[in-house]
């Protein structure tokens, strides 16, 4: 017999990043040779005084059950992270850790979002949101900013999308898919609209921070417009900084009763997050930094190489990124001279079929017409690409 599956489960579509990395990795295993810039996670291994921290608490015995909010000693160290990296102050109450930045957000849905409520979501999004927020009864509210607006929305925008159903605001900077940030003063036009609906609570999705090269210092939401503090959570995690995205340690801090409730769902879902990948990541927020910054040197080299390459080929239009490690072009001016090839998730397919190249169609992020690809990857695998992506392009019109 079939099992019939929950309406809320079956609107919801599994995620096109991963999708796409498995479509892949089931061609490699078939003998094809394939570049993929699929999936969202640094090629760097993790530093090593992180992986010794792991070891020692191994060593030690500290493999039991954890506090459902995280250990204390690392609440303490994401309290001194904040501190330290945004000049923002929060006590170990107010710090939940889960695993992965992913489940800090879901935690934060299901525990604030009463059925049909509303979330805005700017697109190009990254690909979960919309779908967490269904799963979470609640219903996304899409806005779209496109490259004419820097992928950014604007205060207008919010304010004509504000209802009395709107219960959340979703801001990721630097964003995955675009790599934009928002500044202090959109920071500020977004806060005097948020100021006139106290209803209405923020997001902050940071988990991008570190990999960022703008050349005024990051700033999330609350270094601007901190009078919302108490209807904030920031969002953040290790995973892309230090290279820990299999350790799965993501972390929230917000207002005390709302972390609270927070906790409520994780104890009755995962409960504590690793207690070893615990120890790794107040190793890595409490020891040295320098790793992160070498880490984010190479992946700015790999983005002034790749957009610039993705920009001089004719049909595409690649915006400079502020950070992240992904590349978000155009390829509207490509499809329309492909034939047979309708729209981005076509033309996905297609350059997997012809080029060997695994990329994640737009469609995907709210985005139709553009690619992600992430360079997440070596230099001579981005090289390979582009060369790829040109052959492949000039065999059609040959």
């Amino acid at each position: 017999m079939s099992v019939k599956i929950s309406n809320r489960v079956a609107q919801i579509k599994p995620s096109a990043t991963i999708t796409v990395s498995q479509k892949a990795r089931d061609l490699k295993a078939a003998g094809r040779e394939i570049i993929s810039l699929g999936f969202g996670e640094p090629d760097f291994d993790t530093p090593q005084h992180i992986k010794d921290a792991a070891n020692a608490a191994i060593a030690a015995g500290r493999t039991k059950y954890t506090p459902i909010p995280g250990t204390e000693e690392l609440r303490e160290a994401i309290v001194s992270k904040f501190r330290r990296d945004n000049g923002l102050e929060y006590n170990i109450n107010q710090i939940i850790v889960s695993n992965g930045a992913k489940q800090s957000l879901f935690n934060l849905l299901l525990a604030l979002l009463n059925e049909d409520e509303e979330v805005i979501i700017p697109a190009p999004y990254w690909v979960s949101y919309p779908d967490m927020v269904k799963l979470a009864g609640g219903q996304p509210v899409i806005l779209n900013a496109g490259a004419e607006s820097d992928f950014k929305i604007t205060a207008r925008q919010l304010e004509s999308s504000l209802t009395d159903n709107t219960r959340l605001l979703i801001l990721n900077s630097p964003s995955n898919p675009t790599g934009k940030v928002y500044g202090a003063s959109e920071n500020r036009a977004l806060g005097e609209v948020l100021q006139e609906h106290p209803k209405v609570l923020i997001a902050c999705d940071d988990i991008y921070e570190h990999i960022y090269w703008a050349e005024s210092p990051f700033r999330t939401l609350l270094n601007d417009c901190p009078d919302l503090a108490d209807r904030t959570v920031v969002i953040n995690g290790v995973s892309k900084a230090f290279a820990m995205t299999g350790w799965r340690i993501g972390y929230a801090a917000g207002p005390e009763d709302l972390v609270k409730a927070m906790s409520k769902v994780q104890s009755q879902s995962t409960s504590g997050a690793s207690s070893i990948s615990q120890a790794a990541a107040t190793a890595a927020l409490n020891g040295p930094q320098d790793c992160v910054a070498d880490m984010c040197s190479e992946f700015k080299h790999r983005h002034d190489y790749l957009i610039h390459a993705l920009d001089d080929i004719e049909g595409v239009e690649c915006l400079e990124c502020d950070g992240a490690f992904y590349a978000f072009p155009s390829f509207a001016g490509v499809i329309e001279r492909l034939p047979d090839v309708r729209d981005d998730v076509e033309l996905a397919s297609w350059f997997l079929e012809h080029a060997g190249v695994a990329m994640v169609p737009g469609s995907a992020f709210g985005a139709p017409g553009h690619l992600r690809l992430s360079f997440a990857t070596s230099m001579e695998n981005l090289e390979n690409c582009i060369a790829r992506i040109r052959r492949s392009l000039e065999s059609t019109t040959a």
